[in-house]
């Protein structure tokens, strides 16, 4: 088949990649997003020059301009990978089989820009990936295949994209070609009574209510991790959170108290336990360990954050 895929980043990168090395299909045309002055191109941009595949590079793929182009290349099939603007109907609509996308949740689940980040924060035990059939909707379209994961208790949003969403979704990619191109490929349609959606994930969305449950809390922090970072304040400064730990212990102590200070880290109150924080960022720094923040500030047990 004749295969336009338009996608950015690494995730872009492998499956342009991927599906060339599987050796089955043409890939007549990439489309990455706008270079940005004094940065890098963008990794898919830069695999398609690297394997002769021609790149077109709109500002919005809205424009008559990258409509124009694209229905030129009288593709069989349109793959999108990681895909963050609006792609218009006339480009989903244009090839001869349509278009698959990759959603990284269980459609209808989860729907929306931040879908790893509030799996993980709501608490899930397990998401997964969809390649779904896009339509005008927002990750509304039919299901071509899915694939499950498990959210362990200890999985960031980091290490769940990259450790299984990340290469289970290139793969993912790949058999749904396959399946096309195999003739008569799934079009499922979502079960709209399960449907929810949630918007990119905020700063706000990311401040911590330290007299939540200690698993809230710990999810909280975990689903901000890396981006955007959970937070709390420090007198008059806003500290962001990643790595943590979750300690069941009662304490008395006040919902967010710093409770102990050690070589691991500082202990803070939350309801029914404690958080120990094992890495921040402060405020113009990066992110540090936190017996280096204990060290160079005026932390001390009985200090209060989110106060």
């Amino acid at each position: 088949m004749r295969i336009a895929i338009i996608g950015q980043s690494a995730f872009g990168k492998a499956v342009l990649e991927a599906i060339i090395e599987a050796g089955k299909d043409e890939i007549v045309g990439a489309f990455p997003p706008p270079d940005r002055e004094g940065r890098p191109f963008d990794p898919l941009k830069e695999a398609a020059i690297e394997l002769d595949v021609p790149v077109h590079q709109y500002g919005r793929y809205r424009t008559p301009e990258a409509i124009e182009a694209f229905e030129s290349l009288n593709a069989d099939l349109c793959v999108m990978a990681f895909v963050t603007d609006i792609v218009p109907g006339e480009m989903i609509e244009a090839p001869t089989f349509g278009t698959i996308q990759y959603h990284p949740s269980l459609l209808p689940l989860h729907r929306g820009p931040s879908s790893i980040n509030w799996a993980i924060m709501n608490g899930d035990t397990k998401t997964g990936l969809t390649i779904f059939w896009p339509d005008k909707g927002l990750d509304t379209g039919p299901v071509l295949l899915q694939k499950e994961v498990e959210i362990t208790p200890d999985d960031t949003v980091g290490s769940l994209y990259f450790n299984h969403l990340f290469p289970m979704g290139v793969a993912a990619l790949v058999e749904g070609v396959e399946m096309v191109r195999a003739g008569d490929p799934p079009h499922i349609v979502q079960d709209e009574s399960k449907a929810t959606y949630e918007s990119w994930t905020k700063a706000s969305d990311g401040a911590i209510d330290w007299s939540k449950p200690v698993a809230d809390v710990y999810n909280l922090i975990r689903g901000c991790n890396p981006q955007p970072g959970a937070n709390t304040t420090y007198g008059d400064v806003t500290l962001k959170i990643f790595d943590s730990e979750p300690v069941d212990r009662a304490t008395d102590a006040a919902p967010g108290t710093i409770t102990s200070l050690s070589d691991d880290g500082f202990r803070v109150a939350a309801g029914s336990g404690e958080i120990l924080v094992k890495r921040l960022q402060p405020p113009k720094s990066k992110k540090i360990l936190a017996p280096e923040y204990i060290a160079e500030s005026s932390l001390a047990v009985g200090d209060v954050l989110g106060s």
